[in-house]
């Protein structure tokens, strides 16, 4: 495993046992991850949850995770500070800043670190729980890289802790599938000016191999069209069904925000 700081030691003292505790586990694929140098991992946002059960993931796949994440979460007293020390790298979202978190990014992976990527850049609004239609970051790290990209899908973390709720479904212990497939094969859109185009296509593939496997975990097709936040008129941050200013909900004229109980179950 990368050589970890004391707070990433001190993290993972506290938070293995009750994930081990609180969870069951088919994980697969491993062996996709790199036990060595840069590597950027993209996986699919389903819960407030699922960040500790992907880090428990990596953790034992011999990696250690350095996942970026939103800036609101370094600002939480004493937590912020050990996720900081462990070496976690803030997005401020919406603003012009949020280029330092692409920055930072890169110079990790160019260090031979393993950097988690959400390409939903936030919990799915998806009523389904698919991923939505991506942002570029991980497609620009591992096109300005060269490092390999590596898919995960996870399932049933929201069944642990369901999408902006705050008490978890501790009974029964939910069984949490992460799945890692081979690198996304972008080779031949190495080396080219990185346009929009181009940054869509790649971002397409990156975002096609998450689905691929998550169609697999859950034994169903996913919609044929990715879900858009803006076309739906969906705040991209933030609780979307809870009411904005003026007493309206922020979901706007798209899908439900909040998915039922009934869909997180699904398989």
């Amino acid at each position: 495993m990368d050589q970890p700081s004391g707070a990433y030691r001190f993290a993972r003292a506290v938070l293995r046992p009750p994930m081990a505790l609180l969870t069951r586990r088919d994980w697969r694929g491993q062996e996709h991850v790199p036990a060595h140098g840069g590597v950027v991992v993209a996986t699919n946002h389903l819960s407030h949850a699922d960040p500790l059960t992907f880090a428990h993931y990596l953790d034992d796949a011999g990696r250690r995770p350095r996942f970026l994440a939103k800036s609101e979460v370094f600002q939480v007293p004493v937590v912020g500070s050990i996720i900081k020390a462990a070496g976690q790298i803030p997005v401020y979202r919406e603003t012009a800043d949020a280029v330092e978190a692409f920055r930072v990014a890169l110079a990790a992976v160019t260090d031979g670190d393993c950097v988690v990527v959400y390409p939903d850049g936030t919990l799915t609004r998806d009523p389904g729980l698919w991923p939505m239609a991506g942002k570029t970051g991980a497609a620009r790290l591992g096109l300005t890289t060269g490092c390999p990209v590596i898919p995960v899908a996870q399932w049933g973390p929201q069944q642990l802790l369901a999408p902006y709720h705050r008490v978890p479904h501790l009974v029964p212990r939910p069984l949490v599938h992460v799945w890692a497939g081979p690198p996304v094969d972008l080779d031949d859109l190495r080396g080219q000016p990185q346009t929009r185009e181009l940054l869509r296509v790649a971002t397409d593939r990156v975002v096609g191999a998450i689905v691929g496997l998550l169609e697999q975990m859950r034994g169903v097709s996913a919609p044929p069209r990715r879900f858009d936040p803006k076309d739906a008129q969906v705040p991209l941050t933030g609780n979307p069904s809870r009411p904005r200013a003026g007493g309206t909900s922020g979901a706007g004229p798209g899908p439900a925000a909040t998915p039922s109980r009934a869909t997180q179950e699904s398989p």
